[in-house]
């Protein structure tokens, strides 16, 4: 019996036990289930819900037309996990040798033999994240490489792990870079200069979230928050102006080896800035646009360019007329210590107040303030400080250098700062802050702060428009601004820039000249270089747009503004007042005229060439349709124009054309283009007539 009761009480205890344990699984589960149910529910949720951050499209920065000027392009990395759950040993095996025959194929950088021992070292490390080639591959590349074995499985099936980068282009080359600007080297850090930069916040957009949830064993992405993609910046950039205007500037710079130059081509009414160009000559004698944005962050003493300042200082206070007479000598004449000198050897003798600017008299205009502001030279500079011109333009790009206009009482003020003030010495002004107020006075006396963003469009639809800004709403007298708005038409048409006058249009305008000193060696001997500027608008009767350029330190012996700089306004002015079609126009052809020999083209679209000729009112005789590209020929009663068909399916030849329509027509014949330097096309990488690969690239260059 003992032994009997002693087996039954330890099966009581062993059933005690488990009872027990049942009891309190049951209570268990019945807490898990319904008292706990939220908290765990929420904690698997962290546990089976990664977060991540869905990065947004950056928005696109176009020109006024809309064509894009910087855009994020797409580009791949290749990684692959080689202890994919799908990526099995048969499969591995049986397909490993037609992989590395394709990546070797492709990449051409190692043999095959390479490439299978590079992965099948990868997959005994057991590596999940094995980069298998360091280059970033393009959209088309892509397309490639994801058809080759085992990469056609995908990520789960065969461990294909592509990593997209995104990586900003701007379509269009070096043209306009500077002001169009750059990247941090990772692109979350947004821009680093121009308009990148100043529309960053507008540009980059806002990040989404999305979690990893897995189901029936995978990890499936659900997007909690889509992101908000950026804005597109729509800039007042005319490309095909800033084109021309680069190309101008490029041929005089190497033509008087200069060290750098810039233009700039405004419109009058709004400020709205269509091109700005600032190169800079490398030490291998090639000139880049990157380097540095002079126009505004290089504030320099202008020269006789700030002669129109001192000016209408003058004529706002009454103290000269137009008509006034100056005696300028025989062109030295002593101010306490210095010698002030005019250009002409001789000097001019007298001069009227209009002819001191028109013919650009250095002791000319420093007679009028210095006898007029001596014992009060503080007048003089408030008047300047009226106008605004002391004061920065408060642009959006970043690095506009401070003006600098002197004041009576500062440690620098001497005897002689008044007369060498000026003539725009001891003073600083970017091309910018110039061109500015000169072209004020082209507005009637309204200044405008410059502008480089026209608003913002979001898919294709503007979303916000800019205005202009006024800084001055009147920087002089309207009799003062009449006065020398006709002087600066002088100086163009009697004066220092007579050699850029022409009949088709009128230029107001001025020459400037200026010693700039080299560092610390000063204006002595071999520490002087030249400046050479000029600034202006045009059409002067009814002016459209202002421009100013600026060329430092041209060397051959050249260095005069009118000659240097001149030339280069003259041919942007010429290109954009022939396609400027709001410009009243007067041909040189008259109806009935039988000796006329009628001009002709180069090819284009119907639309383009009809337009212009009609403007110039040529009669013009159309066998075409709207949407053609066409050619012209000179026939006896006017332009023929006749269609100039490009074959389907066949690279076209663009040679010696421009680049819009370089770009346009290869664009439409499926290729992705890259253009190599400014001007007309004068090769191509892909031969014309060859069959067109769809997505392929075709670089072309421009001089």
């Amino acid at each position: 019996m003992t032994i009997k009761k002693s087996i039954m009480f330890r099966m009581g205890v062993i059933y005690l036990f488990f009872l027990a344990l049942a009891l309190w699984l049951c209570i268990e589960i019945i807490n898990l289930k319904f008292i706990q149910a939220d908290k765990w529910k929420t904690q698997s949720h962290e546990v089976e819900r990664s977060e991540n951050i869905v990065m947004p499209n950056r928005g696109d920065i176009l020109d006024v037309n809309g064509k894009k000027l910087a855009t994020s392009v797409p580009s791949y990395r290749l990684y692959m996990d080689l202890l994919a759950e799908g990526l099995t040993d048969a499969k591995f095996n049986s397909n490993i040798d037609s992989l590395s025959i394709c990546l070797a194929n492709f990449f051409k950088d190692k043999s095959a033999a390479a490439y299978k021992r590079d992965l099948q070292l990868a997959r005994q490390k057991g590596r999940r994240y094995h980069l298998v080639n360091p280059k970033r591959l393009s959209y088309t590349e892509f397309q490639v490489v994801n058809k080759f074995p085992i990469f056609r499985e995908g990520r789960n099936k065969g461990g294909f792990i592509p990593e997209q980068l995104d990586r900003r282009q701007q379509p269009f080359g070096s043209l306009a870079s500077r002001t169009i600007g750059k990247m941090y080297g990772e692109s979350t850090k947004g821009g680093m200069l121009g308009l990148e930069r100043a529309y960053d916040d507008k540009l980059r957009g806002t990040p989404g979230t999305s979690v990893m949830k897995r189901i029936s064993g995978r990890w499936v992405p659900e997007v909690v928050t889509p992101p908000i993609d950026g804005y597109d910046v729509v800039s007042t950039i005319d490309i095909s102006i800033q084109d021309v205007a680069e190309h101008a500037l490029r041929k005089q710079l190497v033509r008087h080896n200069a060290d750098h130059g810039v233009a700039i081509l405004m419109e009058v009414q709004t400020g709205a800035i269509k091109a700005m160009v600032n190169l800079h000559r490398l030490s291998s004698g090639v000139y880049v646009e990157d380097y540095f944005n002079y126009a505004i962050g290089a504030a320099t003493e202008p020269g006789s360019t700030f002669k129109l300042f001192s000016l209408m200082a003058a004529l706002e206070d009454g103290v000269v007329k137009v008509t006034d007479s100056i005696d300028t000598g025989n062109g030295a004449y002593r101010f306490y210590d210095r010698i002030m000198r005019d250009s002409q050897q001789g000097g001019y003798g007298m001069l009227s107040v209009s002819e001191v600017l028109e013919k650009s008299s250095n002791i000319g205009i420093a007679k009028i303030i210095y006898e007029n502001y001596k014992d009060n030279p503080r007048r003089f500079v408030d008047r300047l400080y009226n106008m605004g011109i002391n004061k920065p333009l408060g642009i959006e790009l970043l690095g506009e250098d401070r003006p600098l206009i002197k004041y009576p009482g500062d440690n620098s003020w001497s005897g002689t700062t008044l007369p060498w003030m000026s003539m725009g010495y001891e003073v600083k002004m970017t091309p910018l802050q110039l061109l500015t107020y000169y072209n004020a006075v082209a507005n009637k006396g309204k200044a405008v702060r410059p502008m480089f963003v026209k608003g913002l469009s979001h898919h294709g639809k503007m979303v916000e428009r800019y205005s202009p800004v006024v800084l001055n709403s009147s920087i002089a007298s309207r009799h003062t601004i009449e006065a020398v708005h006709q002087i600066l038409i002088g100086v163009v048409e009697r004066g220092t820039a007579r050699n850029i006058r022409n009949s088709n249009y009128s230029i107001a305008g001025k020459t400037g000249t200026a010693q700039v000193a080299k560092g610390s060696q000063g204006y002595q001997s071999g520490g002087v270089e030249y400046q050479a500027s000029f600034v202006g608008y045009f059409p002067a009767e009814r002016p459209r747009y202002s421009c100013i350029v600026v060329v430092s330190a041209p060397s051959n012996n050249v260095y005069y503004g009118n000659i240097v700089a001149g030339s280069v306004f003259r041919e942007i002015a010429d290109r954009v007042y022939a396609t400027g079609f709001d410009f009243v126009v007067e041909s040189q052809w008259k109806p009935g005229r039988e000796d006329h020999v009628y001009p002709y083209s180069k090819g284009g679209t119907f639309d383009d060439i009809r337009t212009i000729f009609r403007e110039l009112d040529y009669p013009v005789y159309a066998v075409s349709s709207a949407k053609e590209w066409v050619s012209t020929t000179a026939a006896d009663s006017g332009i023929v124009i006749r269609p100039k068909p490009m074959p389907n399916g066949v690279v076209p030849s663009v040679i010696g054309m421009g680049a819009r329509d370089a770009v346009s027509l290869l664009e439409n014949a499926g290729l992705q283009v890259h253009l190599q330097g400014v001007g007309r096309v004068v090769s191509q990488s892909i031969q014309a007539g060859s069959k067109i690969r769809p997505g392929s690239t075709i670089f072309i260059r421009l001089e």
